[in-house]
């Protein structure tokens, strides 16, 4: 049962608002190493400097979007093993299957509660305490 303050993550979203509202709710499980980018291109490059166990990538961004994130990060042996989760408030089939066969851990949509938020970590990490 991994600890919630035990998990490094990155948020990763091109909306400020959007990243502080999961960086809070992420907070009120417990986490509390969480950093933010507000692109592909800025989280891969922090990602190859930082040890990370979890990413929560939007889809759509500008530079890099959520999906081309997700195949750089499987791509390269640093990071291969990050969990990766994509939020997302609609997404085509297509995009999903894609993410899917690119090693997607979770989906996390929009709009979400605190715990929805929880369950998807728990389904990708198990019990968080």
């Amino acid at each position: 049962m991994p600890a919630a303050s035990q998990i490094r993550a990155l948020i990763v979203d091109d909306q400020s608002s959007i990243r502080q509202i999961l960086a809070n709710s992420m907070a009120e499980i417990g986490f509390v190493n969480v950093a933010q980018r507000k692109d592909g291109k800025e989280a891969l490059q922090y990602l190859t400097q930082n040890p990370t166990h979890l990413v929560i990538s939007d889809f759509n961004m500008p530079e890099m979007d959520g999906l081309q994130l997700l195949k750089a990060v499987r791509a390269n042996a640093a990071t291969q093993k990050v969990a990766f989760i994509i939020l997302t408030s609609e997404a085509s089939k297509d995009l999903v299957q894609e993410a899917i066969k690119s090693g997607v851990n979770n989906f996390l949509a929009k709009p979400y509660t605190v715990a929805k938020l929880r369950e998807v970590l728990e389904k990708v990490f198990g019990p968080i305490k």
